[in-house]
């Protein structure tokens, strides 16, 4: 199979796989150009509430394939820069699931994610400074807010690889789960995705992520929604809530 994003929707849940097993799922050109307008479909289709990321059999993924940097680096990259920022933005929910290396543009791709679960055994690096390559200022912008400047440092400097246990105490990764055991926390943990407001983590998602000119836009959804309304009643009758709000699909 040529290398490529595969992708499948399940209980309200998008997977997107990393598929080039033959070089550790490294990320071809074509793929990074191939995942902003995936994700533009998948965020329009009212039927995904949460997506995840994660890599085909052991490998989430080895970074870019290095044969793609021979030409023009800095197009290469920009192409990487333009997938993380595409992902970063995704509207709902996005979970990374990370098994054996999550190195270069794959760590860049699990940064952009809003959560990042890990097996142990898992490692983590970024490594431009073994290609002699300026890491973007937004890539290195979004992985001190995660991991903070100190840690930062240290996987650009170095470009050495960290473990799950070190990958977790910086922030880089928000839980690890024991071998045999992320598919079924992932599985577990957005079926509570999907049951609760999409208005709530909407709303959530931008203000963590610093945007502060929408306060009067959320409000107005707020009021409009249906959303408090059916958590209050859901809470009074003891029962599941039936949130109705829907991101909108015309953006």
């Amino acid at each position: 199979m040529e290398p490529q994003l595969l992708h499948a929707v399940a209980d309200s849940v998008a997977t997107v796989v990393i598929h080039h097993p033959a070089k550790r799922n490294a990320m071809t050109a074509e793929m990074w150009r191939a995942l902003p307008p995936l994700l533009d479909r998948l965020a329009a289709d009212p039927d995904v509430r949460a997506l995840v990321l994660t890599g085909e059999g052991g490998t989430f993924c080895a970074g870019a394939d290095i044969s793609t940097l021979q030409g023009s680096p800095q197009e290469a990259q920009g192409l990487a820069v333009r997938a993380e920022e595409a992902l970063a933005a995704f509207p709902k929910p996005t979970l990374a699931a990370v098994r054996g290396h999550c190195v270069g543009g794959g760590s860049q791709l699990a940064a952009a994610c809003d959560l990042r679960f890990a097996e142990e055994g898992a490692l983590f690096g970024v490594t431009p400074a073994k290609l002699g390559i300026v890491y973007a200022a937004s890539s290195t912008r979004r992985l001190v807010s995660l991991a903070g400047p100190a840690t930062t440092k240290y996987l650009l400097f170095s470009g050495e690889l960290i473990d799950t246990e070190r990958a977790l105490r910086s922030g880089l990764v928000d839980e690890a789960l024991p071998a045999g055991e992320l598919g079924k926390r992932v599985a577990e943990f957005t079926r509570v995705l999907v049951s609760r407001s999409q208005l709530t983590q909407a709303a959530a998602k931008e203000f963590a992520d610093g945007r502060t000119d929408r306060d009067a836009h959320w409000a107005e959804q707020a009021r409009g929604s249906g959303d408090t309304a059916e958590g209050v009643a859901a809470f009074l009758e003891r029962r599941q809530p039936r949130f109705s709000w829907n991101v909108p699909t015309s953006g």
